[in-house]
């Protein structure tokens, strides 16, 4: 697809789920591509299959909760890799589910830090770039949760709502530049989500899947490729994607 051949994508949180999946659509279409993730392993062994050459991979083990971590990233990429065309701000995460009155301090600093600090970072440091450039594009991986709160889900769909008005109001701040902003927002995905959301419970989060044909990251992946790709001149604003069997953020059908 030449409308993203040779470009430059950074793509956080890029190592499993939806990331890596963003990362082999983009890859098949010839863009270049900024791998960012916090598991430096994980994104190692992922990076080896795409069979990607040099020029067109570049590992950044990052943390985008640390501020002072994606100003160096950003600001000390390679001059090859530094004009960076595609943002997919995709690294996020869920803890716990627990009444907001009972909820764990640690778990609601992860999710605003990730989800929402970290998106911030990113998009500070890569979009004057863009804005100077007169180029660019950035993809924010929101939530079903952004839209519709559900019970436990308090502080996570908290931090969705806020990707939700961060992507309205960049779009905003944008306008008068050719610069384009997308929010991606699924449903119910099978990835690690439930069995970070759970601290490990891999049994409790396989029942969050039971009896549904969930999302695949591919899915979502496909929905992102096809943001990017339209013509220079059209903005997806925003892409809500669920399962067949998911109506609504609690409206679920299982056939068990």
């Amino acid at each position: 697809m030449t409308y993203v051949n040779n470009q430059i994508v950074l793509i956080t949180g890029a190592s499993s789920g939806i990331g890596a999946s963003c990362a082999k659509v983009f890859a098949q279409a010839g863009g270049k591509l900024i791998l960012a993730a916090r598991r430096c392993y994980r994104l190692q062994e992922f990076a080896k299959t795409l069979n990607l050459p040099d020029d067109k991979i570049h590992l950044l083990q990052l943390d985008v909760c640390d501020r002072t971590s994606v100003e160096s990233a950003i600001s000390n990429l390679p001059p090859y890799w530094s004009k960076i065309d595609i943002l997919i701000n995709n690294a996020g995460l869920s803890r716990g589910l627990n009444k907001l009155y009972e909820g764990d301090f640690q778990d609601w600093e992860e999710m605003i830090d990730t989800n929402i600090k970290g998106l911030l970072y990113l998009t500070r440091y890569v979009v004057p770039s863009m804005v100077k450039r007169n180029r660019g594009h950035i993809i924010n991986i929101g939530s079903i949760a952004g839209h519709q709160t559900y019970p436990g889900g308090n502080v996570y769909c908290g931090t969705k709502a806020a990707v939700k008005a961060i992507s309205e109001g960049l779009k905003q701040d944008l306008l008068g530049t050719p610069v384009r902003v997308s929010s991606v927002d699924p449903g119910m995905v099978e990835t690690e989500f439930s069995e970070v959301r759970f601290h490990g419970d891999t049994e409790r989060a396989k029942k969050v899947y039971e009896g549904v044909t969930p999302l695949t990251p591919d899915d979502v992946a496909d929905v992102v490729f096809f943001c990017a790709t339209r013509p220079t001149h059209v903005n997806i604003n925003e892409v809500i994607l669920m399962p067949v069997d998911q109506a609504s953020a609690t409206l679920v059908n299982r056939k068990l």
